[in-house]
């Protein structure tokens, strides 16, 4: 009888036990609150301010109630965050690392790319202005990257800066450069037709390169200029004279 007494006390004191932790100790768990947040990475387009916006809903959950995944799911989809990993650090910290895209142009009016080409769309395109400039039909963002890089390259070596690359619906391609400069280069050959301009730059000089405004390369044996308003006339016969022995 006394064993029976004995079993039936000792149930009763684990059952006592077990509804004491129910009642205080998982209670305790889930108030324990989060009192380190440690974010890493060099990331300049995310600021603080949007994380800890994103971050305010888990943070008050407590350091056993946060939802992991929920906090990297909501840092993932902020603008221009590339990848993130999170995790729970004992006994009171939760540790983010984040890696930012890395945009190489602007697309449009309120987009921009990477390098590979993919479409990133940040809170403030304003942000971007400094960065090389592609239009052109939807869809075609990695092919327009791709011959953007080559049409900069070109004018690179020519001591040009590319600025804008435009490509309209019946594929024709529409330049300007850092000093405003805009070429037409139409829809055949274009990239042949910005070679030939190329090739005669030198005859030109750089003080008539600074008076261009446009130049129009569709036309099969030459090309048309148009000059800045403030150009008076050119001396082309003092400028085929100095260059008389390149033509």
């Amino acid at each position: 009888m006394s064993r029976f007494r004995f079993i039936l006390i000792s149930v009763l004191l684990i059952g006592g036990a077990w509804w004491a932790w129910q009642q205080f100790g998982a209670s305790a768990l889930s108030s324990k609150p989060i009192r380190y947040v440690k974010i890493e990475g060099a990331f300049q387009y995310t600021s603080k301010d949007r994380l800890k916006e994103v971050l305010a809903p888990q943070m008050k959950q407590g350091y056993y109630q946060a939802d992991m995944n929920a906090i990297h799911q909501a840092i993932k989809a902020l603008p221009l965050v590339d990848k993130v990993d999170v995790k729970r650090v004992w006994p009171d910290a939760v540790h983010i690392k984040i890696t930012e895209q890395k945009p190489v142009v602007r697309w449009g009016k309120s987009a921009l790319l990477n390098k590979q080409g993919d479409l990133l769309v940040p809170d403030n395109i304003d942000e971007f202005k400094n960065l090389p400039l592609i239009t052109g039909p939807d869809g075609q963002e990695k092919k327009l990257l791709e011959i953007m890089k080559g049409v900069y390259i070109v004018l690179k070596d020519k001591s040009m800066q590319l600025a804008e690359f435009h490509v309209n619906e019946r594929r024709a391609w529409r330049i300007k450069l850092a000093s405003g400069m805009e070429m037409q280069l139409g829809r055949k050959a274009p990239l042949e037709n910005m070679q030939r301009f190329l090739r005669t730059m030198d005859l030109l000089g750089e003080e008539q390169l600074a008076m261009i405004a446009s130049v129009d390369t569709r036309y099969p044996n030459g090309f048309a200029v148009t000059w800045k308003p403030e150009v008076t006339n050119i001396d082309w016969k003092a400028i085929v004279e100095k260059n008389k022995n390149l033509i």
